[in-house]
């Protein structure tokens, strides 16, 4: 715990997924607790409640893993980093991996930043592939049957592929599954879920422990089983991410914390992560980073839906 010759330390806070319970304990943090950078959180509702207060502190906050576009859109400012991926890297890689001619689509997404922003860069970046319509849902709900419902009156009795795309945070939306969507032809379709009862089902993903073939994954991965008997999620390979993102900075910096200091070093800067060379973009402090398109096969020394994967050739948007 010690870089350029100085300790680090860690304070914890926990946000329980609260704009405003985020927002007070972040300007705790860099007014009483005088943490020089921060790192987090987890909801885009929290990070855009965060943001500016990084800005009035003049202190650097590093979002990890909150995925909104405006986060490094229309809501950022310069004491703005992520190394988490946005919602445009999620989606156009997900519409490049669906995006084929005779293959119609409904999106189904949370009612929220994460999924508005997430269903409007996926269809932005639709250029073959037909989208029928679009459901927005409470973040917390449970049932699934109307809006189910309402997805396959849509797609019902059109040619070709069928295809309900996900994007979800927590919960289980493949309930929707349980309206037997198979008698219809309909298939869904995801970023990064993993669920064995999917075989075949194909998406764009951010991470999985044995997608990426580097040195440092493989380090993550045999220390993470080691000390918990368990592979790595991408929640866990973006916290080392972020971690990695910080000490390069530091060691660049010879330890010097001071904002001006750290965000002319980390413009630009490329370090290493589980997913190989990552660089924070100068113009807009976004971690450039590898998306894998997948297949989902079941394999039976695993509880989960094994994806297979390949890293894809994903076109770049900035999202201001």
């Amino acid at each position: 715990m010690m870089v350029a010759g100085k300790k680090i330390v860690v304070i914890e806070k926990d946000d329980q997924g609260k704009p405003d319970l985020g927002k007070s304990q972040l300007a705790a943090a860099y007014g009483d607790d005088k943490v020089d950078l921060a790192v987090g959180p987890t909801a885009s509702p929290v990070a855009l409640a965060m943001l500016p207060v990084a800005e009035e502190y003049k202190k650097i906050l590093l979002v990890e893993p909150a995925v909104a576009d405006s986060i490094t859109g229309d809501k950022w400012n310069k004491y703005i980093f992520r190394t988490g991926r946005n919602s445009s890297q999620d989606a156009i890689a997900n519409a490049v991996a669906m995006d084929k001619e005779g293959i119609s689509i409904v999106t189904m997404a949370q009612d929220s930043a994460f999924g508005k922003d997430g269903v409007k860069a996926f269809k932005e970046s639709l250029k073959k592939a037909k989208l029928v319509g679009e459901e927005y849902l409470p973040p917390a709900t449970t049932d699934f049957t109307a809006a189910g419902q309402r997805m396959i009156d849509k797609l019902k009795g059109l040619p070709g592929r069928k295809v309900i795309f996900i994007i979800w945070a927590g919960g289980n939306p493949f309930k929707v599954a349980d309206l037997d969507l198979k008698r219809h032809g309909i298939e869904i379709a995801t970023g990064g879920n993993i669920y064995k009862q999917f075989p075949g089902m194909e998406g764009a993903a951010y991470y999985y422990f044995g997608m990426p073939k580097n040195p440092v994954n493989e380090a993550l991965v045999a220390n993470h089983y080691k000390q918990f008997k368990t592979p790595p999620d991408f929640f866990t390979a973006g916290g080392f991410s972020a971690a990695m993102a910080v000490v390069t900075a530091l060691k660049k910096t010879n330890g010097d914390t001071a904002a001006n200091t750290l965000i002319k070093t980390m413009e630009g800067i490329s370090f290493d992560t589980p997913k190989g060379k990552m660089t924070f973009r100068k113009e807009d402090h976004q971690a450039m980073q590898s998306m894998y398109h997948f297949k989902i096969k079941v394999d039976p020394a695993f509880a989960w839906g094994v994806p297979e994967a390949e890293e894809m050739n994903v076109p770049i948007r900035n999202n201001r």
